[in-house]
């Protein structure tokens, strides 16, 4: 859900180019470097992309820095502020001082990484018992200003819960997240 390890990645990696004067600075990776675990990345839906954006942007088409300040805060994340400018910065192509949809867009299209996919789930196991309930679902959409009954939350776990124990386990999450939208 959160890409801020990704944003602080491009953040890093732009303040090294800029030391060093774009020359590659260090050891060079090998594909020994290499991690499997959490590599595998999957596409996500621009659909559902864009009401992500759309949740997020209080501005007409534009995240600002306090938008992404908010809903941090909301989430406890420590020094939200700097975060939020960590996250403008490292996106915003054309340095309005905004991220538009084109550059929340970006930030994805190489996919998102299974480590991303497994971190957003934690976001929802708020009690960390390893599944997620209605109402943990229904915390977490109200947060993002989200007012979902707890019946409609139910509904969305019902239709996630492959094995029928009433939650949304890490199983679920990940085949929910990683499975290919249908056109309607």
């Amino acid at each position: 859900m959160s890409h801020l390890s990704i944003l602080s990645f491009k953040y890093n990696l732009a303040k090294l180019r800029f030391k060093s004067g774009g020359r590659p600075t260090g050891r060079l990776l090998s594909a020994r470097d290499r991690q499997y675990s959490d590599l595998s990345t999957y596409k996500p839906d621009e659909g559902e992309m864009k009401k992500v954006f759309d949740m997020i942007a209080s501005h007409s088409g534009r995240i600002s820095k306090k938008d992404l300040q908010f809903m941090l805060e909301r989430f406890g994340k420590a020094d939200a502020a700097r975060e939020a400018r960590r996250m403008i910065c490292v996106t915003d192509r054309d340095k309005d001082g905004y991220m538009d949809l084109d550059d929340f867009m970006d930030v994805h299209k190489n996919g998102v990484q299974i480590g991303d996919i497994r971190r957003a789930f934690f976001v929802f196991d708020r009690d960390e018992d390893g599944r997620i309930s209605a109402e943990e679902v229904m915390a977490v959409l109200r947060k993002l200003g989200d007012s979902c009954s707890l019946e409609d939350c139910r509904k969305m776990v019902t239709e996630i819960d492959r094995n029928h124990d009433g939650f949304v386990d890490m199983d679920d999450f990940m085949a929910m997240m990683t499975r290919p939208r249908r056109k309607p």
